[in-house]
């Protein structure tokens, strides 16, 4: 089994607005680099939150933090947690593999509609997924400036689409 696959194909039947970000998106585009957890961007609305919170309920997946998975859809509960407590990502994990990791990004990195536009679209398991755009991927990392984030800005310059 493919992980994340039924993740992908719910959310694009759904029609939930997400792109793909982290290392996923960095493998997508033609970079080599071992992860795990799966990071999105879903556009924070609070209608396509609403449906996304519902969809990990449906999968078996589980804020990782004792709170409520639909405050997450909350603007002054979110807001509150990112200002408080710091919260970069929002992360889901699965009841039955605690290895399966989705985090979602608590802001936007960047206006979602300029993502979207600015997307790459990758096929895979037989859908097209949004993945952010490189241009994009790489500000978000120097944003990050995290070790493995530099390493990736290094390997992803080298790549062209």
């Amino acid at each position: 089994m493919v992980p994340y696959r039924t993740v992908f194909e719910e959310l694009d039947k759904r029609q939930i607005r997400y792109l793909v970000a982290g290392g996923f998106a960095v493998n997508f585009h033609q970079v080599q680099r071992a992860t795990v957890d799966l990071d999105l961007i879903i556009e924070i609305e609070k209608d396509n939150i609403l449906k996304f919170v519902a969809l990990m309920k449906e999968l078996g997946f589980v804020p990782r933090l004792p709170v409520e998975a639909a405050d997450f859809a909350d603007d002054t509960i979110r807001r509150r947690w990112i200002s408080e407590k710091g919260m970069m990502v929002f992360t889901f994990i699965h009841q039955k593999n605690p290895f399966e990791v989705i985090d979602v990004f608590s802001e936007e990195p960047f206006p979602f509609d300029k993502l979207w536009e600015r997307r790459l679209r990758v096929s895979a398991f037989g859908l097209e997924l949004p993945v952010v755009g490189k241009a994009d991927l790489i500000a978000m990392k120097k944003k990050a400036n995290r070790e493995k984030d530099r390493f990736d800005i290094e390997q992803l310059k080298k790549n062209t689409d």
